[in-house]
């Protein structure tokens, strides 16, 4: 029986194509060469894949067999795949080849693809170097893409390929540092988030700053079925060519996916009116600076009404977006944001005394610090649901202390994430408070009343709510003071050794 192709195979042979450009561009740059031809050869692959089957079947007849091409989700020239850039790797232009195949592929799949090529060229004399030079790390590139066959019958599963651009996307996060924060949310962060909104059939999946589209594939897989619809919309114009890709290898044909700044340029639109969703979710940038609020106030959309956020902080600005956004009574939001809007005041607090009065905060959740790319401080996960009805209550959670360590970051654990979702869904099953709030577990959750919260002056800060303090251990007095005498004979004794080797040494 033939081997398949494993996931873990073809990350290691991207990974080793990534040292022809390593020392010379960044993995910021270098990352949307690697992912386009990854997309490139699988797209090639699969489409050898379809035409060998349909020769077979219609048994070398031409004119069927093209037909039956030209059903299929995308297509292919024959001078547009990557064995035909492999078959010319001695091209003395190589670079220019790739980005000619690049414009014919988008060319013949317009309503998928259209525009996802136009941020990045292969003959970049400032990127990839000069003539000679840039060739070669192309011929290099391509003879080690062609070590992977990706055609589908020689892949170990359907989600190898979705999988293994998603794995590569993360590599790259982690290698790339600070700036990785802009185009990945880690996978663990993404999952939890998508089970916590737990998205159902038929519904509208919006996240506003989609990054390279993870988020969304997660809230995706958690409908359980094909029938729902995903939208999405990326300031970065490369990080958007990503995402579309992205939707393509996990076969999310009908994605909208946008190019655009959220917040100043809404590109979701139906008519002239922001288009509404069952659930947003999203990790906007932290604390963004000069994010637009001097355009605010004049917002056509009316997002601002319980006020302008600080001109240095958007936070409330990507809220208030994609409260906005989710359909009234049934929308719900999760959003991914820095502890500060809790507790900051000014024109902040206003608009979380607000939010908090409308009924629509169900739920704060604190994460592990260190758990994202770019930044170590802890951050916390706010539920908005527009459905709570009669129900008035906000749930605390301090998850903060369930993580693994790991070397660069910390990670969340099935375990932890498995916490958090139960005692959320919990939540959701309890009558609303008569009086005052409880414990619902120890020094991790407590279900608030809207009037604590009041009475906290609308501080959300989650140590006011669940009692983190832990008791010191009692120090026993007795066996310090004999650990102390141990120390100071082990250090006379040490001290007498080493004059008596100096005695002998002469000194």
């Amino acid at each position: 029986m033939e081997k398949k192709l494993t996931q873990k195979e073809i990350n290691n042979i991207v990974w080793k194509a990534c040292d022809s450009f390593r020392g010379v561009l960044s993995s910021g740059q270098y990352k949307d060469y690697v992912l386009t031809m990854l997309f490139v050869k699988y797209v090639s692959d699969v489409w050898k894949d379809k035409k060998a089957f349909y020769t077979e079947k219609y048994k070398g007849d031409n004119v069927r067999i093209e037909r039956a091409l030209a059903n299929e989700r995308f297509k292919l020239p024959e001078n547009a795949t990557f064995d035909y850039l492999f078959e010319n790797r001695n091209d003395v232009q190589l670079g220019d080849l790739i980005d000619r195949v690049l414009e014919q592929i988008e060319d013949s799949n317009r309503l998928k693809l259209a525009g996802v090529f136009r941020n990045i060229t292969f003959n970049s004399e400032s990127n990839l170097g000069q003539t000679k030079d840039r060739n070669r790390r192309l011929k290099n590139l391509l003879v080690d893409f062609s070590e992977m066959d990706l055609q589908p019958s020689h892949l170990e599963g359907n989600d190898v390929i979705g999988d293994s651009y998603e794995y590569l996307i993360s590599m790259f996060a982690g290698d790339e540092g600070k700036k990785s924060g802009e185009f990945y949310t880690p996978s663990e962060v993404s999952t939890l988030l998508a089970k916590l909104l737990a998205p159902e059939a038929g519904n509208r999946l919006n996240d506003p700053t989609c990054g390279s589209g993870s988020l969304l594939i997660k809230l995706s897989k958690e409908v359980g079925s094909g029938n729902f619809s995903l939208y999405g919309q990326e300031v970065n114009g490369s990080t958007w060519a990503l995402a579309r890709m992205n939707m393509f290898l996990h076969e999310i044909d009908n994605a909208t996916i946008e190019w655009g700044d959220t917040i100043n340029n809404p590109r979701l639109l139906e008519g002239d009116q922001l288009m509404k969703f069952h659930i947003v979710a999203a990790n906007p940038p932290f604390s963004l600076d000069k994010w637009g609020a001097e355009n605010a106030v004049a917002d056509q959309y009316n997002r601002f009404h319980r006020g302008v956020p600080p001109k240095s902080k958007g936070d409330y600005a990507f809220i208030s977006h994609m409260i906005e956004t989710t359909y009234e009574d049934i929308g719900r939001v999760g959003v991914i944001m820095p502890h500060g809007v809790l507790f900051r005041g000014s024109s902040e607090g206003k608009i979380r005394q607000q939010l908090i009065e409308e009924n629509l905060l169900e739920a704060v959740i604190g994460l592990p610090a260190n758990l994202f790319f770019g930044t170590g401080i802890p951050a916390v996960i706010l539920i908005f649901n527009k459905a709570k009805g009669e129900n008035t209550d906000v749930l605390f959670i301090d998850a903060s202390k369930g993580f693994e360590t790991g070397k660069n970051q910390n990670k969340l654990r099935d375990i932890d994430i498995k916490h958090i979702v139960e005692t959320y869904k919990a939540f959701k099953t309890v009558a609303p408070l008569k009086t005052e709030g409880y414990v619902v577990e120890e020094k991790y959750a407590f279900r608030a009343t809207v009037k604590e919260i009041k009475d906290n002056d609308f501080n959300l800060n989650i140590p006011r709510y669940v009692d983190t303090f832990e008791e010191e251990e009692e120090v026993d007095i007795k066996t310090v003071q004999l650990e102390i005498d141990t120390l100071k004979q082990q250090i006379d004794d040490v001290e007498a050794e080493m004059a008596n080797y100096l005695k002998d040494l002469g000194y």
